[in-house]
């Protein structure tokens, strides 16, 4: 098999992966923080990638689209938090399921009404088109990008988390939320600048999807599946499961598409291998998180351990 394909599709998966923790850092906070199901999250993403996609077509310049998109996230974030979820926080899982489900069609209505149904494109920054050489491996400069830019939040993640007052409060509520509002933290605003972040790391993520991917309503429900995938394989309410889980997933899900066919086809007839290597393909995350849930119920990194 050749080793720069191979590497190739490495870095893909780590780029993919690192695309999904940009979602599922913010939303495992609010699973594992707030007790709050929040279907809603993939359609911050969406709502991120068509504020920079609107600021792209009229100014053309990425970065304002990148600007603006972020600040967008986080207020429809706050406002959603404040206006529409509060009272739901002490509802059971069932209603706050129904209620952020009914917000997915709400926002996808929202964007064809202001958008259309027509998929609408992002181009990268021009400086980002070309390719850098990665050990001797050209690369596309605009997916490396994605990776440093994960990496980044990560980096400023973990300094949030472990290093400042707000970290302790988050990690405190973390492992018990009703002992740090009876110490007078102001629970309802940590919940609000949580719910916030997670909808401004939402944003980013849609803003760097948009050159890869195209912008169009309802793009935000199969990531949001795969961010489930994620926070339960890697352990709700830790940022540590969060990152390792989605560089998991990410490779896991794009080796499987790009070698599991060929290797079926080497193994079985063609026409059973046609059949079944796509299936199982597209089927390996689920069976991935399956099977950890067997081994290990809390996930690989939960946040006892973080």
């Amino acid at each position: 098999m050749d080793m720069q394909l191979i590497a190739t599709q490495v870095l893909n998966g780590l780029q993919f992966g690192i695309l999904l923790f940009l979602l599922s850092a913010g939303l495992t906070l609010v699973f594992g923080i707030m007790n709050f199901v929040n279907l809603a999250h993939g359609s911050l993403y969406m709502m991120g990638a068509y504020v920079a996609a609107a600021v792209f077509n009229i100014y053309g310049s990425f970065l304002l689209a990148l600007l603006a998109a972020i600040p967008a996230a986080i207020l429809i974030g706050i406002l959603l938090d404040r206006i529409v979820l509060a009272g739901l926080y002490t509802r059971d899982h069932l209603d706050q399921v129904l209620a952020t489900f009914g917000l997915i069609l709400v926002f996808n209505e929202i964007v064809r009404y202001l958008w259309g149904s027509a998929p609408i494109y992002i181009n990268a920054p021009e400086a980002l088109r070309g390719t850098v050489s990665l050990f001797g491996l050209p690369y596309p400069s605009y997916r490396f990008f994605i990776i440093a830019t994960g990496l980044l939040c990560g980096l400023l993640l973990y300094l949030l988390i472990n290093k400042t007052r707000i970290g302790m409060l988050i990690r405190a509520g973390a492992s018990d939320s009703e002992m740090v509002d009876a110490m007078g933290t102001n629970i309802k605003r940590l919940n609000t600048l949580i719910f916030g972040l997670g909808a401004g790391l939402a944003g980013l993520g849609g803003v760097m999807a948009g050159p890869i991917l195209s912008v169009q309503p309802g793009m935000g429900e199969p990531i949001l599946i795969l961010t489930l995938v994620v926070i339960v394989t890697g352990g709700i309410g830790s940022i540590r499961g969060a990152f390792y889980g989605a560089l998991i997933v990410g490779l896991v899900d794009t080796l499987g598409r790009a070698f599991l066919p060929d290797i079926f086809n080497e193994l079985l007839e063609k026409s059973l291998a046609q059949a079944a290597g796509p299936a199982i393909a597209s089927m390996l995350i689920y069976l991935l998180m399956a099977f950890v849930l067997a081994v290990k119920p809390h996930g690989l990194f939960p946040v006892r351990n973080g």
